[in-house]
């Protein structure tokens, strides 16, 4: 099987980003990080992009004002300059149009700091704790026109402890993040993954998944 291609979109720190091209460099992906694109100039991703020579453009989406679909177009455009298969979210801290979804049907996946359906939305951490929620963790997941609502494909499930606040809940949710966005990313690759409705089927003969519970 050809490998494919895998473009990522991120705003922030970018250390998903980071650990799918470790993965990447250590021959664990099974998929080639193609380019980095952020919506936001001068964010850290695109300095951990530019340190490991991965291709690294910037769109600022304020640009655009409430053309959502017009950013998206640009997006598009150099997605598809570097042939990408796979479009992968971590931390992109935009919603997507109907535009984008139909570009790539089932080929983007995004990386959320709760067990969806519980807790979308960009304050997951925070709610979880008001909540009073004993369990949290992160899910990997298709992305639809929904929030955070689209078929699972992984999910790890994170305790959360009396102690905890925001800051530390999302630092040891992180720490999963980086096991199972890249796996989910050599699941795809490897054509793993079937989507039957709302259930994600894997076939994981021969491999030794990490416990989820």
């Amino acid at each position: 099987m050809a490998r494919i291609n895998v473009g990522v979109l991120a705003s922030g720190r970018g250390t998903d980003f980071e650990r799918l091209v470790d993965a990447k460099e250590r021959g664990t992906l099974g998929a080639d990080v193609a380019v980095l694109v952020s919506n936001v100039p001068g964010a850290p991703v695109v300095a951990r992009a530019e340190k490991h020579g991965v291709a690294a453009v910037v769109i600022d989406h304020t640009r655009f004002g409430r053309d959502r679909e017009a950013f998206e177009r640009e997006v598009v455009q150099v997605l598809r300059k570097h042939r990408v298969d796979l479009v992968v979210l971590a931390g992109f801290m935009r919603l997507l149009t109907g535009y984008f979804l139909r570009e790539f049907p089932l080929r983007i996946i995004n990386i959320h700091p709760s067990l969806l359906p519980a807790f979308p939305g960009a304050h997951a951490h925070a709610d979880a704790l008001a909540w009073g929620a004993k369990v949290s963790g992160c899910t990997v997941h298709f992305v639809d026109e929904s929030l955070d609502g689209g078929p699972v494909i992984l999910q790890k499930a994170v305790p959360v402890l009396d102690s905890d606040t925001p800051e530390s809940l999302s630092a040891r949710i992180l720490e999963q993040e980086h096991v199972f966005l890249p796996l989910a990313v050599r699941l795809f690759a490897e054509g793993r993954i079937r989507v039957e409705g709302r259930r994600v089927r894997i076939d994981a003969h021969g491999l030794a998944l990490p416990p989820m519970a």
